[in-house]
Formats: C-alpha cells, structure tokens, sequence
C-alpha cells in the first residue's frame, strides 16, 4: 500500500458555514473573528476523515488501548462521530477525561543508565487527542501568522524555516547592505560549555 502525503490540517480546511470573506481571522475563546464577524468554527468531518486516513500505522498504542491502524481501517466510519466530539469540545473548552491520560515511559538519553537525569520522558496519549492537537495546533499557528504573532523572520520552530534559512537570510542581508556600500557592523554571541 503506497503510503499518502499528509499535512498539518490548516484553516481552509475548517467550516465556518459559508466562506470567508477575509482571510484575516482572530481567535476569540471557542470562536473565530473575519472582519466584524464573529462565528464558531466548525472541524469538518472531511478534515478529521483526511487526518484519520494519515495515521502512522507503526506508532505505539495510547492508554487507551486503540491502535493507530485500527482507527486508520476505520477513517469513513469514526469521522463523523469524531467531527462531532471535536467540535462540542472546542465549543465548550473541555477535554474528554481519557484524552487528558498519558502513558509516559523514560527513555535513555546518555551517560549512566542508573542516573535518573540521563532519561527523558515520552507520554503516549490517545489517538483520538492526538488528532484533536493537531487542529488546536493548526488553529494557533494560523492565527500567530495572520495576526503577526509570529514574524516572517522568526526560523527554527515554524515548518519549512530552520536554522540554516535563518543564517541564510542574514547572509543575503549583509551581502545586499555591502552591494549598496553601507555600513555594516556584525557582532557574534556565543555560549561556551554546551
């Protein structure tokens, strides 16, 4: 089975009942400002199906027992009803309780394995969670964008922007500042020991 490109879903995936007139929207508790507008935000079943059908099959099993595959083989059929949990815990602002649990295991790091500071923790939550992260996520992040939470220039976090663009975009510039004959003064932070 070839295996599909999955994204992070983002807001044209979400519904707000008919289009929006502006791109431009605001998060305000459990609703989205376009213009003047205030209207709830609707996670549409097609977006939760597509998120469904992307699960990594290999991933280890949550708290609450439910594989990845089993809900990947069943993306048609808990669309609906996850479309609909989704939303009434985005209307409300509550979690359900089994979303909230975690099995956390450490994992070895470096160093001595009797020393407790040489593992970090790795929490296994439920798949269903999982899922409603990423559009918690994918709101947030579009919202940081378009409200400019989150500058153009600003690498490292943010998909597709790493350290290597940050020091490429610096590099292009001082090269274009030198071209132009200004001045340019660069002055370089570094922190030993690490």
């Amino acid at each position: 089975m070839r295996r599909q490109k999955c994204l992070m879903p983002t807001l044209p995936q979400f519904s707000v009942g008919r289009q929006l007139a502006s791109r431009t929207t605001v998060l305000l508790g459990s609703l989205v400002v376009s213009g003047n507008r205030m209207v709830p935000l609707i996670i549409q079943e097609e977006a939760v199906r597509e998120q469904l059908r992307c699960l990594d099959i290999h991933k280890s099993v949550g708290p609450d027992g439910i594989h990845p595959r089993v809900m990947r083989e069943l993306a048609d059929e808990l669309a609906k009803p996850l479309s609909i949990i989704y939303n009434q815990s985005w209307l409300t602002g509550e979690v359900l309780e089994d979303w909230k649990l975690a099995s956390v295991t450490p994992i070895h790091k470096k160093g001595g394995k009797e020393d407790p500071s040489n593992y970090r923790p790795v929490s296994l939550t439920s798949v269903p969670g999982r899922i409603m992260e990423q559009f918690i996520l994918s709101v947030i992040m579009q919202h940081l964008q378009d409200g400019q939470g989150v500058r153009a220039s600003q690498h490292r976090f943010r998909r597709g922007r790493s350290c290597l663009t940050n020091l490429i975009s610096f590099y292009d510039q001082v090269t274009c500042l030198v071209d132009t004959g200004r001045a340019v003064d660069v002055s370089i932070w570094t922190q030993q020991g690490l």
